[in-house]
């Protein structure tokens, strides 16, 4: 578990009493205690309340607070309060501030205005960190640190510039390695001197929409400062875990977040945690894969949920409001897909600026009689019952799908074939799929083991980084089931073309040459014609966005295209590779094939859903001593009828036999 002095499913959420006085703070104590709130986060964004000058620090409205909190029953989850950096610190030394796309300095203002690279963040931030440690180690109320707050934003300043220089030298080592694996020579851009290299931005290589005309450049950039800000965090943890070094570390991530390169931040938290904001129109199964994906950042390791809204957001187009039951259906997602806490931004709702209008357990009217306080008091009496049964259950799957974000910065940075291709949205329609059917799943990353799994779908894997493919290879020759798909096995980790023909290194394992890549608008369509009938997959489908011209080389083919000048050539394959079948899916297929495609991949390795239920209806399941927890989840707007077998529901305590009703937005856990 997260930590043992709260041996329980943690509920509470993001606390800002210094935004009130104290006669608030009573009140807020009362609320807490009804709802069943017990762990609340403190001092994210504090640091100018803390540090009102260069050497001044002031804890004593902290120390109030969490003794405050810890006497009546709730804990702290402590953060760093660097997110922000103070007015003071700008004004003195504007190396702070960032420089953004466009070469403009920044002045003070926002958050997240801090440069990664710059040697004067990077001092008080880790003597901030340093300072709480050595205050707080031994306070029995604080249960974890929470190092600053949704990293996030690039910096193309002159330290960040300086830095990246360094940092080219330790990866590639020689200016002539450089420009090899940038290809300089093309427009002329060979590099003789380490400072004739600029950050890629609005005024050097690049245009808006990840446009760029060196791929190699803007890729290593998109490292480089991914990598920035992870060194900010670890300089935060090492000082905190100096102090403390049985205390966890996290930081608070945003699910599939461009930016940053989660599955390296994942290897330096001692637990992750993120915060899920979904739109009115967000598919309930994309925020199913986001969760999966947290959880795969530590090879299954149970997660946090740092922050979700109780109700309304306030950043978004449209800030709908959570429905009835809503709130709790969606708490209880996160749980039955690895989290071991819920936790909400924001606990009181902000009397000003930007985010007064954001959700909160406690609305402006201040007391318990609204329906988001009703319904929250609810949950956290559910979880409170729960107790500690759910704690460190593990969700086991045996169908992963490869997410990357160096392929993912690679593919959107390609300069072609099309613009419509988004990698995150290719993913998440294979996905889609197999959460439809009930089909547990885990995202990984390129370093994860895949002898665990029976099925490995790798959408768009237009990167292939040096030996992954070996690795593909090994895990199908012993018996795996590997599927790919077009735009796959094009270029190697430097955004260099594997030349003999695409697929490049994944060409003997699919048996298949890729002569030709054709890009049409997302509105045209081509045909799916099965001329090899497996499983589900029988008849026509539709197809769009690209279309890879297929020469078999071994590959059954099981289906072509229906139309244009490849109509009758190959564009869905199967290619036996030692003891395992490799499959290659030549184009954009519309969901109806995918479903039909997932049914039958994981038919032939004996993958069932975990249960056959309604549609909308989503059911996970975790493991735990001898013990399994089908999570039932109605995301219908009406009742549904169950036919789950024996089991206890450990919401209500009911057993239960055969035929059983679900009411709308319901959830049941049953324990087998």
């Amino acid at each position: 578990m997260i930590n043992e002095k709260l041996p329980k499913i943690w509920y509470g959420g993001d606390y800002n009493p210094e935004q009130w006085e104290k006669e608030v703070w009573d009140e807020d104590i009362r609320m807490f205690k009804l709802a069943g709130i017990d762990v609340a986060t403190l001092n994210v964004f504090s640091w100018a309340l803390n540090q009102p000058d260069e050497e001044t620090y002031d804890f004593t409205w902290l120390d109030e607070q969490i003794d405050r909190l810890y006497e009546n029953g709730i804990y702290t989850c402590l953060a760093t309060s660097t997110a922000a950096h103070p007015a003071w610190m700008a004004k003195k030394y504007p190396d702070v501030l960032r420089v953004d796309y466009q070469g403009r300095k920044r002045a003070f203002g926002g958050r997240h205005n801090s440069c990664p690279n710059s040697p004067t963040y990077r001092k008080y931030a880790e003597r901030m960190a340093d300072r709480l440690g050595e205050r707080y180690k031994d306070h029995p109320g604080v249960l974890i640190w929470h190092v600053s707050n949704e990293y996030g934003g690039y910096c193309y300043c002159d330290n960040c510039a300086a830095s990246f220089r360094k940092w080219l030298q330790q990866k590639y080592g020689t200016l002539q390695n450089v420009n090899k694996a940038w290809n300089t020579r093309f427009w002329g851009h060979t590099f003789y001197d380490w400072d004739e290299i600029v950050p890629p931005n609005a005024l050097s290589e690049e245009w808006e929409g990840d446009s760029t005309n060196f791929q190699g450049i803007s890729l290593d950039y998109r490292i480089f400062q991914s990598d920035s800000l992870l060194e900010c965090f670890k300089l935060e943890r090492d000082a905190l875990k100096k102090h403390t070094p049985n205390l966890p570390v996290t930081t608070n991530l945003m699910g599939t977040y461009k930016e940053l390169d989660y599955f390296k931040w994942g290897k330096e938290m001692d637990v992750v945690s993120w915060d899920n904001y979904p739109a009115y129109d967000t598919p309930v199964s994309f925020t199913a894969m986001a969760h999966d994906l947290m959880r795969g950042l530590k090879s299954g390791q149970p997660f946090m949920l740092m922050e979700q809204t109780p109700s309304q957001q306030n950043w978004q187009p449209y800030n709908s409001l959570k429905r009835p039951g809503v709130m709790r259906l969606w708490s209880y997602q996160a749980v039955a897909r690895g989290a071991d806490t819920v936790m909400f931004f924001q606990l009181r709702r902000s009397v000003g600026a930007c985010e007064k209008y954001h959700g909160a357990v406690i609305e402006h009217v201040g007391h318990e009689n609204t329906r988001v306080f009703r319904e929250t008091a609810a949950l956290g009496k559910e979880l409170g019952n729960l107790s500690y049964a759910l704690l460190d259950a593990r969700v086991q799957a045996k169908v992963a799908i490869v997410f990357d974000w160096e392929n993912r910065w690679a593919t959107e940075l390609s300069s072609g074939p099309s613009k419509a291709l988004d990698y995150v949205k290719e993913v998440h329609n294979y996905y889609a799929a197999l959460f439809d059917e009930n089909i547990p799943v885990d995202m990984i990353g390129v370093d994860e083991d895949l002898s665990k799994y029976e099925i490995v779908i790798a959408p768009v894997l237009y990167m292939v980084k040096s030996g992954y493919a070996d690795r593909v290879k090994e895990f199908v020759q012993n018996g795996g089931t590997f599927v790919t798909t077009f735009f796959s096995g094009i270029v190697n980790e430097h955004d260099l073309v594997t030349l003999g023909g695409y697929p490049g290194e994944l060409r003997d394992l699919l048996g298949i040459w890729v002569e030709e890549i054709d890009a049409l608008p997302p509105e045209e369509k081509n045909q799916i014609v099965i001329t090899n009938d497996t499983g589900s997959l029988t008849g026509t489908y539709e197809c769009r966005l690209l279309f890879d011209i297929i020469h078999s080389e071994g590959a059954d083919v099981l289906a072509e295209y229906g139309s244009d000048f490849y109509a009758g050539t190959p564009v869905i394959t199967r290619h036996a590779y030692g003891k395992g079948k490799a499959y290659y899916v030549g184009t954009c297929p519309d969901q109806a094939f995918l479903t039909d495609f997932m049914k039958t991949v994981c038919a032939e390795k004996e993958i069932a859903p975990l249960l056959n239920v309604p549609k909308g209806v989503e059911v996970t399941e975790r493991r735990k001593d001898g013990a399994s927890y089908f999570f039932i989840m109605n995301h219908n707007a009406s009742t549904v009828e169950l036919e789950i077998g024996e089991g206890t529901d450990l919401l209500t305590g009911k057993e239960l036999t055969g035929a059983t009703s679900l009411e709308a937005y319901g959830v049941m856990i049953v324990k087998r």
